[in-house]
């Protein structure tokens, strides 16, 4: 028994030096073109999005449409559904959604994630995820759509209105 405790003292040690401190201070990034160009060079390897607020979102939008394919980023850990590859661009649009979900204490978020994955899928149907351009682009034009109509109004006023409300598409 006593050799199982220091066996078990000896790995827990080990597990815990293992552990690298970048990952919390990479979730701590504060400004957007840090966190795009990490997710560029594949080098944001924190395990939660970012803790953007409304304020990021216009910078955020600057992104949205990129079809840049990234395949290192912090993936919803609940999902089942394994993600290997996403746009830059949906990305940044799920990274949006989060800000949205946090404001609204979403029964939807895991952590800061807004749903399973950054795709969408059709509004619709259980299990129809969509993967195309065409909607990325309509995506992206709606959320583009959701900011431009309410910036001028203060966060809290149109944070429970969903930019996918009209096109058919929400976040799988």
């Amino acid at each position: 028994m006593k050799n199982l405790k220091w066996i078990l003292s000896i790995f827990s040690l080990l597990i815990l030096s293992a552990c690298d401190k970048s990952d919390e201070e990479l979730s701590q990034v504060t400004e957007v073109s840090q966190y795009v160009d990490l997710l560029i060079k594949e080098k944001y390897t924190a395990l939660e999005l970012p803790s953007f607020t409304a304020a990021e979102i216009p910078d955020l939008l600057d992104y949205r449409n990129s079809n840049q394919k990234i395949t290192v980023f912090p993936r919803n850990w609940i999902s089942s559904y394994a993600t290997n590859e996403c746009t830059l661009g949906m990305y940044v649009l799920w990274t949006i959604e989060s800000i949205r979900a946090v404001a609204n204490n979403s029964d939807l978020l895991i952590g800061r994630f807004p749903s399973q994955n950054p795709i969408v899928q059709k509004r619709e149907a259980e299990f129809e995820l969509v993967y195309d351009e065409e909607s990325q682009k309509k995506v992206a034009d709606a959320y583009m759509k959701w900011w431009q109509k309410n910036q001028d109004k203060q966060f809290q006023d149109f944070k429970d209105i969903d930019p996918l409300l009209d096109t058919g598409l929400r976040w799988h």
